[in-house]
């Protein structure tokens, strides 16, 4: 017993000690001076090439079987002419880019002992991922603003933009992450969420969630038309969870990396602490930890005011992602995709989602349809919400068309991979 009392008082000391550290104005003005700077993404993340394997294998990470994204053979017969990446598959893709590296202050704040979590995105694609795209990408920081959270108190609120292109140069997407850094301390102090109740489902909640999961299904090759869609249709229902543990292991398994800060074991592990020191927390058995484990170490998570561990909000939006590809089949285009993560997603809960059509319209020779969506747990609190624009193919003018990438985007993409290529004829890294 005073072994595990020890051991409990330890415990507590370290959560403690990585739960003091309080944002830091000289990080925010580091922020705010390089503002609207492009810089080379220079990371590696775990899968930089799109494979038929790895885009299958991403897919499958959030519950996607999708033929298109999971069987070359079955591409071939529609009109991408062979297997394509659900386009969210960018978010994970990224090989390093060459170019001008930020000096000591041009990199920004670094937030060390912040936590740090997705709040939502805007996704724009223009072209699909193919098996043998390498994915590069330049981007930076696009806003920053302070705020105070019912949450945690003060808060950092940042807009990170991720310009995603193919080798070619061809901008495949842009991707807008929001994200928000709070004091782990604070949160944990208000305790906004120390009283949500464990779920505890019943035999027939069990068949209630397995009767929606028996009647999904992607819309495949039958054509979802432009002309057929009327605005107020609600968009088949879709379930995910309840959350697990595996779950997160798969979508890990998927192609999911965590970059910069990664996943790492035995010596790579070593190596990475030796890196980012801060990143790491000892657990119940002092053995130092990634504080990315919030996702699956419920401890931890209650340290940081939490009553459980939750989701990746990245999880989420492949979810929702996965809700729109099914609905708009294989001749559909998802232009935009826009969500707003409102609530935790801890594991137990499960989520269902749906969505309506909202509006219609043609505009420069595409047709689109807009469509408002939600995620809603099993205690009836929407945890994310958005919108998305569709492009479907129609009777009288033919098939969707892919969005054109402005002028000034592709340029700069042209610019940066032809400096990529001047390093690497000059041997420069």
């Amino acid at each position: 017993m005073s072994e595990t009392t020890t051991g409990d008082r330890a415990q507590e000391e370290e959560f403690a000690k990585a739960t003091s550290a309080e944002l830091q104005d000289s990080d925010i003005e580091k922020d705010r001076a390089i503002l609207g700077r492009d810089w080379a993404g220079r990371t590696q993340e775990f899968l930089s090439t799109a494979t038929p394997e790895a885009i299958r294998n991403f897919a499958h990470g959030y519950g996607d079987d999708n033929p298109l994204f999971t069987d070359p053979e079955y591409g071939r017969g529609t009109r991408w002419g062979g297997q394509i990446a659900p386009p969210i598959m960018a978010a994970v893709l990224n090989a390093p880019l060459r170019g001008e590296r930020p000096s000591k202050g041009e990199r920004g704040g670094s937030y060390r002992g912040i936590h740090a979590f997705v709040s939502g995105g805007t996704w724009d694609w223009y072209r699909p991922i193919r098996p043998g795209d390498t994915l590069y990408s330049f981007g930076g920081l696009e806003s920053v603003e302070v705020k105070r959270s019912e949450f945690a108190g003060r808060s950092v609120i940042k807009v990170l933009r991720d310009v995603k292109m193919n080798g070619d140069a061809e901008v495949v997407g842009v991707y807008r992450t929001l994200v928000i850094y709070t004091e782990r301390k604070k949160a944990r102090e208000r305790g906004k969420y120390a009283g949500i109740e464990e779920p505890s489902y019943t035999d027939e909640d069990l068949a209630r969630i397995d009767e929606i999961y028996a009647a999904e299904r992607p819309r495949g090759a039958w054509p979802h038309y432009f002309e057929d869609v009327a605005v107020g249709e609600e968009l088949p229902a879709m379930v995910k969870g309840p959350l697990t543990t595996t779950d997160m292991i798969v979508f890990h398994a998927g192609g999911y990396g965590f970059t910069p800060y990664g996943l790492k074991t035995s010596r790579l592990a070593h190596a990475n602490r030796q890196r980012i020191a801060p990143f790491y927390i000892k657990n119940e058995y002092g053995v130092p930890d990634v504080a990315q484990r919030v996702h699956w170490d419920s401890a931890w998570a209650q340290a940081i005011g939490n009553p459980r561990a939750y989701d990746y909000g990245v999880l989420r939006e492949c979810w929702v992602h996965h809700y729109l590809t099914d609905w708009a089949g294989d001749d559909g285009w998802i232009v935009s995709q826009h969500d707003e993560i409102r609530k935790f997603n801890y594991h137990g809960d499960v989520h269902f989602l749906s969505g309506e059509v909202t509006g219609k319209r043609e505009r420069d020779g595409r047709c689109l349809v807009d469509v408002a969506f939600k995620a809603t747990n099993q205690r009836g609190e929407d945890t994310i919400k958005g919108t998305a624009t569709i492009a479907l193919p129609s009777r009288e003018h033919g098939p969707a068309l892919l969005p054109e990438v402005p002028a000034d985007l592709q340029r700069r993409a042209i610019e940066m991979m032809t400096r990529h290529g001047e390093l690497l004829r000059e041997g420069g890294r």
